[in-house]
């Protein structure tokens, strides 16, 4: 079976940058892991990076959200250097969610990275949505919301889904 690990946004903004939390910097240890044991037995990993221009603030998130983070090119953008990404696609995503998941082919899904209360969780549905019969999986041990409850609640969210939760 064909297994796969979603690393999503695990960038230097999102871990202790313009929009870090204490939680994003306490699961990096655990997403390396995670990387080394789908590296070691050769599975893919494929990383998404959340990207923006420099004209994020002018943007109908930006306008929502105004905090400038992950603009391309930037510290802030760049994957974690604690993380290896070495020899994964790493997929530019401008919103949350990305849509073309639907131009690759998957069978066992499992996802980790940050926020899981918004591209976490995010990805986890539209992956869903295009792959009823694939085999999805968020490690909650692995991810960290914009808060403590807005991760619980996503999570809870994703099991009404039938979105597998597990380490939480």
């Amino acid at each position: 079976m064909k297994r796969t690990l979603i690393v999503v946004d695990m960038q230097n903004d999102f871990i202790d940058g313009s929009l870090g939390t204490p939680e994003a910097v306490a699961i990096v240890g655990k997403v390396k892991q995670k990387i080394n044991e789908y590296k070691e037995r050769g599975d893919e990993v494929i990383f998404t990076r959340d990207t923006h221009g420099e004209d994020y603030l002018d943007t109908p998130e930006g306008k929502k959200l105004p905090v400038v983070h992950c603009v391309k090119g930037t510290d802030g953008w760049q994957i974690s250097e604690k993380l290896d990404a070495s020899d994964c696609d790493i997929i530019d995503k401008p919103s949350f969610g990305w849509t073309k998941w639907n131009e690759r082919s998957f069978e066992s899904i499992e996802l980790v990275g940050l926020c899981t209360d918004i591209c976490v969780v995010s990805n986890a549905l539209i992956l869903k949505a295009l792959f009823p019969d694939a085999e999805i999986t968020v490690d909650a041990s692995c991810c960290a919301g914009v808060t403590p409850v807005t991760h619980s609640a996503a999570l809870a969210t994703m099991k009404m889904c039938q979105i597998n939760v597990i380490g939480d």
